[in-house]
């Protein structure tokens, strides 16, 4: 039998329960044709010898932002910065060169890294020498303008009128200070957005190659095309238009975000719906690009204390975050969309938020069943043990982040308290509960590295090395099949993807060393050697090139071709 790749000499773990282990694998048509093969049976095209390296699935991040991500590689990086002057150096040295009147755009940055301590709007107009600046913040629920382009956004909106679900801080003399949280950030994306469309693209070629270096080979592009987090109502045709470029060298599924959705007429006896023109809905492509649920912000950010909280944050009397839509509008408008063959992914953190959460998706599917992509909350980052009850019954998929304890558990322990971190971004209990856990980022929220975000999982240290919610711990052989079946299950793909088994894609990644078999603080330290997605090596074929056996497909049989 002719075959397109044998891939031998390698430990490979497939995730698949009915053969777990396994030490070689054929591919033909950019799936998994067999595993453990007998290699005499077969006529190889190209045979790889994997030198003994580990193979899994490819890793599938089910919550990150593509575009988000790849813009920030093409701004000044605030991500290391550890002082507010070193803000200000940064600031500078971007101006240097820029144009009188040029915005410097900064990403990364993260006041909690820096005890809260936030820019000062006038030091931040001597750094520029008087350009605008834009700072987005880590969080993607604040950013942090100069005067120069406060003085901007001041031409086309009142700053001093209150903002719907957003706030513009203003000091003790009422002088606007720059920082606009949640959607009083639209006020500068007003004059900023949308992004050219060959902007998007570009940014995209740039995450999913990085993405190849990490061993992803699926994302899940958390929000797109509209609210705060889009980046142009065009933005999926940039998807498209990646694509077609053949920029996009990973499997992408955007989520539109609600405010995209509008309401579409049909025939008189059809019920009310919120959607695109056409009744476009979730599932629209194919492997390579579909649509994913569609987004719906509820709360904020625990980063900024913003997420809705049943109680107050410790430290903020009668802080206790908000809603960032009337209760009765974001139900009324997720029944729409539901109704309309949409899936839904609600971003919940606070306890509070994520009540809500799971209130309008039961509803949901009491009214009109499950879907095949399933409903999902995004984060939870303080989940109480009887919500987490009702998640597993209901099915919904949570999908917490492990890596910000890693990189912000001490500023989040701060704000939470004893009691809610140990109910903060759980895992373990998702699991004992037999719900599905995936695995994923927010990037560029937090680090992206799969590997690092498994680390995470299993260990749950905080900056300081205090363990964040010791209970909620998994093991590294449970955190693997988070970044793999978990992943898939909860992107509605376990049928073709997150196991290498036979019929399903063949993504893999080549390790240094078996996850499974290390222990968790060397996690991170294994090397992805390549990536290979839909039987292609997209990253690090030089250390892997296959030996070929027909130099061309000339008197090939059809099937080997």
């Amino acid at each position: 039998m002719h075959v397109d790749l044998l891939i031998e000499n390698a430990t490979i773990l497939t995730q698949d329960p009915a053969r777990p282990v396994a030490r070689n694998l054929l591919v033909h048509g950019g799936r998994i044709l067999a595993v453990d093969a007998d290699p005499g049976l077969v006529s190889p095209r190209r045979t790889i010898d994997a030198g003994g390296a580990t193979l899994t699935p490819g890793f599938i991040d089910a919550h990150a932002h593509s575009v988000w991500f790849g813009l920030t590689l093409m701004e000044t990086d605030l991500g290391a910065v550890r002082s507010l002057q070193e803000v200000y150096d940064a600031v500078a040295a971007a101006s240097r060169g820029a144009g009188p009147d040029e915005w410097i755009v900064a990403s990364g940055f993260s006041p909690l890294l820096l005890g809260g301590l936030q820019p000062d709007r006038d030091r931040l107009d001597q750094a520029s020498a008087g350009r605008p600046v834009w700072i987005k913040h880590s969080s993607g629920h604040a950013c942090t303008l100069n005067g120069a382009a406060l003085e901007l956004v001041a031409r086309g909106a009142d700053l001093a009128a209150p903002v719907d679900g957003g706030l513009v801080a203003v000091d003790a003399q009422g002088r606007p200070t720059g920082l606009l949280e949640e959607n009083a950030m639209r006020l500068v994306q007003d004059l900023m957005l949308p992004y050219p469309q060959e902007t998007i693209e570009q940014a995209l070629g740039l995450a999913s190659r990085h993405y190849l270096s990490e061993g992803i080979t699926s994302v899940t592009d958390a929000g797109i095309a509209g609210g705060w987090i889009g980046h142009s109502r065009r933005e999926f045709a940039a998807y498209q238009s990646a694509r077609d470029k053949g920029l996009l060298e990973v499997r992408m599924q955007p989520m539109m975000v609600l405010d995209t959705l509008h309401p579409v007429a049909g025939h008189a006896d059809d019920p009310a719906v919120r959607t695109l023109d056409g009744g476009i809905r979730s599932g629209l492509g194919d492997e390579w690009l579909h649509l994913g649920p569609v987004k719906i912000f509820t709360d904020g950010s625990l980063l900024g204390a913003t997420a809705y909280m049943t109680e107050e944050y410790v430290g903020c009397p009668h802080q206790h975050g908000y809603l960032q839509m009337d209760p009765e509008e974001l139900r009324s408008a997720a029944l729409e969309a539901y109704r309309a063959g949409w899936s839904l992914a609600l971003h919940a953190i606070g306890d509070h938020a994520v009540e809500h959460a799971i209130d309008i998706i039961t509803e949901a599917q009491d009214a009109h069943g499950r879907r095949r992509m399933p409903n999902r909350i995004e984060h939870g980052g303080v989940v109480r043990p009887e919500q987490l009850d009702r998640i597993a019954e209901a099915g919904i998929v949570l999908v917490p982040q492990p890596r910000f304890i890693t990189e912000f558990g001490d500023g989040m322990a701060g704000l939470l308290g004893p009691e809610r971190v140990e109910l903060s971004y759980p895992a373990r209990s998702v699991l004992d509960r037999g719900a599905v856990l995936p695995g994923s980022s927010d990037r560029p929220v937090a680090g992206g590295r799969p590997l690092d975000v498994m680390q995470a999982f299993a260990e749950r240290l905080t900056p300081s090395g205090a363990v964040y919610g010791a209970a909620e711990r998994i093991t590294p052989a449970q955190a693997l099949a988070a970044y793999t079946t978990g992943s898939a299950a909860a992107t509605g793909t376990a049928d073709h993807k997150g196991m290498l088994a036979p019929g399903y894609v063949a993504d893999i990644v080549f390790l240094s060393a078996d996850p499974t078999a290390v222990p968790a603080s060397a996690l991170g330290s294994i090397d992805v050697l390549a990536t290979m997605v839909g039987g292609t090596l997209r990253y690090g074929a030089e250390r892997f090139s296959a030996e070929l056996r027909f130099p061309s497909e000339e008197g090939l049989p059809a099937v080997a071709r």
